[in-house]
């Protein structure tokens, strides 16, 4: 092989790729080959040349290419020395001396010294007998095709075969033709007969394909799928002459073979390889792989056959949008796709899941020359463009959707409506196979059939015609044409000669259904089926005079014609007639007051009357001018109306004045105030002439401007001032216009009063390019919005200041609508001018402070305002400029942590915050609320900042907000990126059963810090009392107890032999009260006595010090004793037992809520205290031991509801009284026993009746919406409507953020509070906070149902006007606001609206649900109309004839009605349609037999028999049709 060098006239030099680089090849063009030109050969090209001599010198090797001298095998050119074995190259031809013959070969010499051998296919013994051909000591040709390298002496491979002889490729014959093999028979073909021809035990099968020239050969692998024993000639399935099925899987060029397999696994195989998938074929696999990216799942590997695998990208898995693919699509599963694409060369293979593709019939877009117009095929949209989409087929086939072809709609943003990976039915509108372009429309063709396109070729341009109105929008009218029926359109601007405005008044007063006469055809636009028409006069006018423009051959230079502006650009104005003919009008044609107009004070659709002056045939263009008319006539042409500027002034304010003519640019007059707004001075310059003067345009310098906040305050009515005329002002578009823009009624000139403009001459007016970055102006307030303000710099010039750069004091940007009214006067900088889409950024902050804030120059310490722009329960987002946000969180938000409330900020609050860490590398930072941080670091704080580990030392207290709660014990937060942990046995001193449920995330604690490591940032924090609190009153250990002490406790474990308590204020010391020892009887269950929990009083009866056991009783008359013994010991036993006797129980209760700020679990009552409930006495004596022996013992329950044993007691209690003063001494007062009383029984039985009720529950079920509420309701019945508030507050911070419901049920609650008891404003605040925490729409569907049960109808009807705004897309609140109209309000009318707006709003497929809805409620609705709703059902049933389950619906509320006639009439009329299925049929008839039986009598009910028996037979002929 040798290269090209360089490509001289008579030959190439060629590079032989040797080490000495003198020597050189040279090929003359005549041994280049025929078939190859020289000057066509390139530098780099390669040859296959052979050696046909060498220079004298030695340093030129003469080389040949031409395939007739080294290829010729009838007189081959045979290599005749060689100085080493090295020269025999592959590819040299030899000539062979046959030295041996065998059946698998041959073997020879070369030059009698080197050994080769030819195999048996190499050799030619494959297909004949090699003795009969080659003769031992015969010489024969060959060529070299590979050497052995490993062999001692040198052994070279030859070919015999004569393609290879011939360096060509070898040629089959079919139908006797000569043909490439794999033309013939391509790669994974199937052969149904494959006969062995010869075998080769132990390599394999020679076999015949029936291709004469080339053979087969099947390796021993290949022959079966187990392994194969042996091979014989004569005997096995595989002897010679045997037949068999096999399949091609490869080609051998050189060997000239077809390489076959005859595994059964392999014919099974549905594919080989990647060639043998036709795109658009359906296939099935098996879910090999889910593809996961940074986004999610992106797609899907589905196996399709060993070694072959497609990728069903992410937009191609479903007809619809997976938000989890992963749930659908298994490992394993089976799944039947479709090919959209493969490349081969890439082993590539793109498949779909979709349905709506895979299971399609029609005609599949694979190839763009076999595509007609006409055609239907489903396409994947792939990008979507404000004029269309792109449509993707299969391979690389793909098709434009314009706008316009979407939908007989007009869509005006794609996006809207169609999304990306969706499939839409598409018909070919044009086709270009050369250039690859495809245009499709999604319009159903069949809507304009072959009646609208005779219709439409019949219809003529400018043809007068009358129409129907069918729709009508802000940009143009539909219509239908009568007695053609096609689709037309009238554009806004086609129903006036006059001014826009005029053309706007007239689209105003047409209504749908009205009829238009006199209307125009302005052109045909064949392939969007639809009809322009024009209804202005002038127009009209031409038609009829037959002077209108239809055509090309109407042109006739001279003639005045009538158009109207299509097109306006720099240097021309484009002027439309019929049928698409545009002529041009130059700016030279126009005056010179004309030209210098903007847009030559024309627009488009505008009216035109103008004279052709040229025609150019063969471009089929034409010229036109209006130049040379008188100037009155030119404008009123193009104004559409009379010039102003001979208009005399009525009562002129400046006598010099006579015309508005007079009123020129920069003239200096006079104007009389008529009202002063906060942004303009409204004046007058005469009784028909108005003006406006900007706040821009009054004052010249800050100083001048006396009132910041009302700089027109100075004005007042009446007042004359000097003015000086800057132009016209556009309200439409709020700027001013040239002073020779004069169109429209009522003219109002821009003035300006500024001193220096009375001076100075005129000035240009201020644009946007003359606006540069870094300039200070005086600016005007012109509106405020939530997140900046609009403020004039000029009447045409406005810029934004966003609202962190209003002002350097934090404080006045707490309420920026107050602080900077509309009006204002304020000095600011410019930071951006954008020209291009009209956009001014201003600052009003100083220079230093507004440059803009980056995470390069942010730096730690730093105090700078920031605007709120998100809260939650955790945290505020607060964001700092453009490209900074970051959060404040809990233990950063206030120096008191108890303070730390997220709630009390809102969205757009303004707030100073204070950066305190900040991690370039993460692009994060950390931001403080604290005001030690923002205000003074001398301010007190009760909870230190924490930076760093170093500042906590072991024994400190301190408070932290809960991390995270794990199964091993907390983790708490203590700022400075520092979290102590706190094990489950430092939680608290007493036991508790389920720890977790006491603690939450974000909750606050306090604790001590008992253990901190600084080398490995550890801390470890304690929550016991014992150890944080100084005074704690040590608990109870098993050395402290008595044989006989009582005690109180609870009960932590329940067996059927007794229970085990764990006594109150211990070390979790707990006994058992065996069931002998509970009552006084014999108690047979326990387990219905007590449960876990409970608690109870008890005695100590045994202590075993050695087992550390522990033995209870709680028999009652264990206490009777007690209480004996206690009064004579009560000082040492007041803090267990006594309470203070005669204070009154209800301020106990209260006194003791108060003190403690919490509940008492074991909240008691004395006996005594009830019994003196209706004395005045306010201390009572204690009697002796024997006086309180006669008071019976109390049961079981605690409380005696016969009171007898109260009445007892005051018996002998007055007895007593009476004769103690005469038989003993007084005896010193001491506090009777307080008896303690299991509440929890009472609880259950008649629910929470006091504060500490409600709170014990909540402590046991925190996110019990139902428990909360009732809370709220009982603070309610108290009158304590602010408590009432906290109580709903604390439930939305308490109940879990994933509980939702609960959440969303407490707002609600609040809600109604508001409304009932509230004010508009505490209404509003709420509203606004529980959107901003739930779904917003159902917290506007709440607060309107409230409103409505509440009565408040007009608040209900605002709200759903605000819902139908925001929720468009929601067909629910459409149908429920229209319920609120028709049956609260009864306003039919305003109902009926709805539905239009409704369509226009929702998206297709819920269109018909929604009209059905509004159909019902005509039926149901008290002021609605059931004709009315019998006409929507006919208009659904009129498109959708064969919907059972609509004509069941209209059944049934025909039924309602009781009109037999009707319902008979509905089930005839559905019999009568051709098309149901007979299941639908069935159940109809059988409905239709039932009412029957029911309101009919036997003739009616013999007819629907009969009825159906005619349909059944009916629908039999059918079928044998």
């Amino acid at each position: 092989m040798a290269s090209v060098a360089s490509v001289e006239d008579h030959g190439l030099i060629m590079d032989l790729g040797l080490n000495d680089p003198d020597v050189r090849g040279f090929m003359s063009s005549k041994e280049i080959g025929y078939e190859v030109e020289l000057a066509k050969v390139q530098e780099g090209a390669v040859f296959l040349c052979m050696v046909t001599g060498l220079s004298s010198n030695g340093k030129i090797v003469k080389l040949s290419a031409d395939t007739q001298k080294i290829a010729n095998t009838k007189k081959l050119s045979h290599l005749t020395e060689a100085p080493t074995v090295d020269a025999f190259l592959p590819g040299t031809a030899v000539e062979i001396l046959v030295t041996d013959i065998t059946s698998r070969g041959l073997a020879g010499k070369v030059m009698g010294m080197v050994d080769v051998t030819a195999d048996i296919i190499h050799s030619g013994a494959s297909t004949k007998d090699l003795e009969k051909k080659y003769k031992l000591g015969s010489k024969i040709r060959g060529r070299i095709i590979c050497n052995f390298p490993a062999s001692d002496p040198p052994k070279l491979g030859v070919s015999l075969l004569d393609h290879v002889l011939g360096l060509s490729t070898l040629q089959a014959f079919k139908d006797g033709e000569k043909r490439e093999p794999l033309d013939i028979l391509s790669l994974s073909t199937i052969l149904e007969e494959v006969t062995i021809r010869k075998v080769e035990s132990g390599h394999g099968l020679f076999v015949d394909l029936g291709i004469k020239g080339v053979s087969g050969f099947v390796h021993i692998s290949r022959i079966k799928d187990g392994k194969i024993e042996t091979l014989s000639e004569t005997s096995g399935p595989y002897k010679i002459g045997s037949v068999h099925r096999g399949r091609v899987i490869g080609y051998n060029a050189l060997d000239g073979l077809f390489l076959l397999s005859l595994e059964p696994s392999v014919l099974e195989q549905p594919f080989l390889q990647i060639e043998d998938l036709k795109v658009g074929e359906v296939v099935k696999g098996k879910v090999e792989k889910i593809v996961i990216n940074a986004a999610g799942v992106g797609g899907i590997l589905v196996n399709l056959a060993e070694g072959i695998s497609g990728l069903v990208p992410e937009a191609h898995m479903a007809d619809v949008q997976l938000l989890h693919p992963e749930k659908k699509f298994k490992e394993g599963m089976l799944v039947t796709a479709r090919v959209l694409s493969t490349d081969p060369s890439k082993r590539q293979i793109r498949l779909t899941l979709k349905k709506t593709l895979v299971n399609s019939e029609a005609d599949l877009f694979l190839d763009y020359k076999n595509i007609k117009i006409g055609m239907q095929s489903p396409g994947t949209i792939v990008n979507i463009l404000l004029s269309g989409a792109v449509v993707q087929f299969y391979g690389t086939v793909r098709g434009f959707l314009p706008v316009a072809e979407m939908s007989e709609s007009y869509i005006q943003d794609p996006s809207q409506h169609f999304r990306l990976g969706q499939v839409v039915n598409v018909h070919v509108l044009k086709v270009d196979s050369d250039a690859k372009k495809l245009v499709v429309s999604c319009k159903d063709p069949s809507v304009f059939g072959l009646e609208k396109q005779a219709a439409m070729k019949k219809l003529q341009v400018g043809e007068i015609v009358s129409a129907l109105v069918t729709e009508k929008t802000s940009d143009d009218v539909s219509v239908e044409i009568e007695g053609f029926g096609l689709r037309a359109l009238i554009p806004s601007g086609h129903f006036s000669d006059g001014s826009a405005s005029k053309a706007i008044s007239a689209l105003k007063k047409i209504r749908v259904g009205q009829t238009l006469k006199d209307l125009v055809v302005l052109e045909k636009l064949e392939p969007k089926q639809l009809v322009l028409l024009t209804n202005k006069p002038s127009l009209l006018k031409a038609s009829k005079d037959r002077t209108f423009l239809r055509s090309f051959e109407d042109v006739k230079i001279g003639k005045s014609v009538h158009g109207y502006v299509q097109n306006i650009t720099l240097s021309a104005v484009f002027v439309r007639f019929g049928n698409g003919l545009t002529g041009l009008l130059p700016k030279s044609k126009l005056s010179p007051d004309i030209a210098e107009l903007p847009e030559f004070g024309m627009q488009k659709f505008q009216s035109l009357e103008a004279k052709i002056i040229s025609k150019d045939e063969e471009q089929g263009r034409f010229v036109l001018s209006i130049n040379g008319a008188p100037e009155k006539q030119m404008l009123q042409s193009i104004m559409g109306g009379s010039t102003a500027n001979d208009q005399v002034l009525i009562n002129p304010v400046d006598s010099t004045l006579a015309t508005i003519g007079d009123l020129s640019l920069g003239k200096l007059t006079k104007a009389k105030v008529v009202s002063v707004k906060d942004t303009q001075i409204n004046v007058q310059l005469a009784d028909n002439v108005q003006g406006r003067i900007d706040a821009s345009q009054v004052f010249d310098t800050w100083e001048q401007i006396k009132d910041r906040k009302q700089p027109l305050k100075a004005f007042s009515p009446k007042q004359i001032i000097d003015v000086r005329v800057l132009g016209i002002h556009d309200a439409r578009n709020h700027r001013f216009l040239p002073i020779t823009h004069r169109a429209g009624k009522t003219l109002v000139f821009e003035l300006s009063a500024k001193p220096s403009d009375h001076i100075e001459e005129t000035r240009e007016p201020l644009t946007l390019d003359k606006v540069k970055v870094g300039t200070k102006w005086i600016a005007y307030i012109n509106n405020v919005a939530e997140t900046c303000l609009w403020v004039n710099l000029s009447p045409n010039v406005r810029g934004r200041i966003d609202s962190l750069n209003v002002s350097d004091d934090v404080s006045l940007l707490k309420d920026i609508e107050k602080s900077f009214p509309v009006g204002s006067a304020i000095r600011v900088r410019v930071t951006n001018v954008d020209v291009a889409n009209n956009k001014l950024d201003l600052s009003a902050r100083s220079e230093k402070a507004s440059n803009s804030l980056t995470l390069e120059n942010l730096s730690e310490g730093m105090v700078v305002p920031g605007k709120v722009v998100k809260v939650n329960e955790r945290q505020i987002l607060v964001r700092l400029s453009e490209s900074l946000v970051g959060p404040v969180n809990l233990i950063d938000l206030a120096d008191d942590f108890s303070q730390a409330d997220p709630q009390k900020y809102s969205q757009n609050d303004i707030v100073r915050v204070c950066v305190t860490q900040i991690d370039k590398p993460n692009k994060k930072f950390q931001l403080s609320t604290r005001h030690s941080r923002v205000l003074n670091s001398s301010l007190d704080v009760e909870d230190t900042e924490i930076s760093s580990i170093s500042q906590i030392k072991v024994n400190d207290i301190v408070r932290g907000f809960i991390k995270n709660v794990t199964d091993k014990g907390l983790f708490v937060d203590l700022g400075g990126n520092l979290t102590a942990y706190i094990r489950v046995s430092d939680l608290s001193d007493s036991y508790i059963k389920d720890w977790q449920a006491q603690f939450e995330v974000d909750q606050l604690i306090k604790g001590k810090i008992i253990a901190v490591d600084p080398l490995l940032n550890h801390i470890q924090m304690s929550l016991k009392s014992s150890i944080i609190d100084k005074d704690f009153i040590p608990l109870i250990t098993f050395n402290d107890l008595k044989v006989g002490q009582v005690l109180t406790g609870k009960i932590r474990k329940v067996e059927d032999f007794g229970v085990f308590i764990v006594i109150d204020n211990s070390m979790n010391v707990s006994g058992l009260c065996h069931q002998s020892e509970m009552a006084e009887k014999r108690v047979h269950n326990v387990k219905k006595l007590y449960d876990e929990g409970d608690a109870v009083k008890m005695i100590v009866l045994k202590l075993d010090s050695e087992k550390k056991r522990i033995s209870f009783g709680m028999k009652a008359s264990y206490f009777d004793d007690g209480a004996e013994e206690s009064n004579e010991d009560s000082d040492t036993d007041d803090e267990m037992q006594g309470v203070t006797i005669g204070k009154d129980s209800d301020e106990e209760t209260q006194s003791e809520d108060e003190d403690d700020g919490g509940i008492d679990l074991d909240e008691v009552e004395s006996i005594d205290e009830v019994a003196d409930a209706d004395s005045d006495q306010s201390d009572a004596e204690v009697e002796d031991a024997s006086g309180s022996a006669h008071i019976p013992a109390l049961d079981a329950g605690g409380f005696d509801w016969t009171a007898k044993t109260l009445e007892k007691r005051g018996d002998i209690s007055d007895a007593d009284s009476n004769n103690g003063d005469a038989d003993e001494k007084p005896k010193k007062k001491k506090r009777k026993a307080e008896i303690k009383i299991d509440r929890t029984g009472d609880l259950d039985a008649n629910g929470p009746q006091s504060v500490s009720d409600f709170e014990r529950l909540l402590l046991g079920q925190p996110d019990s919406s139902e428990l909360w509420i009732q809370y709220m309701a009982f603070q309610m019945q108290l009158s304590e409507l602010s408590k009432a508030r906290e109580v709903a507050e604390r439930a939305i911070k308490t109940i879990n953020i994933r509980d939702e419901t609960e959440k969303m049920n407490v707002w609600i609650a609040l809600l109604n509070l508001e409304i009932a008891y509230g004010s508009d404003e505490t209404v509003e605040e709420v509203f606004k906070r529980a959107c901003q925490y739930n779904d917003p729409q159902e917290i506007h569907e709440r607060l309107s149902s409230i409103y409505i049960h509440a009565g408040k109808h007009d608040k209900a009807d605002e709200l759903f006007q605000v819902l139908v705004k925001k929720f468009s897309q929601s067909p629910a609140v459409w149908n429920n606001y229209a319920h609120f109209l028709m049956n609260t309000l009864s306003s039919p009318d305003r109902a009926r609206a709805l539905l239009p707006r409704a369509i226009q709003s929702l998206p297709p497929h819920t269109h018909l649900n929604l009209t059905l809805k509004f159909a019902n409620l005509e039926f149901h609705s008290a002021s609605g109309s059931p004709e009315r709703g019998r006409t929507m059902f006919e208009g659904l049933l009129s498109t959708f004839p064969k919907r059972l389950d609509i004509w069941n619906q209209l059944l049934d509320l025909e039924i309602q009605q009781a009109d037999e006639d009707i319902i008979r009439g509905v089930f005839e009329r559905v019999v009568k349609i051709k098309g149901i299925k007979p299941k639908g049929a069935k159940s109809w008839f059988k409905r239709w037999a039932e009412w029957e039986e029911k309101y009919g009598d036997k003739k009616s009910q013999e007819k629907v028999r009969a009825k159906a028996e005619e349909w059944v037979k009916s629908a039999q002929e059918k079928d044998r049709e």
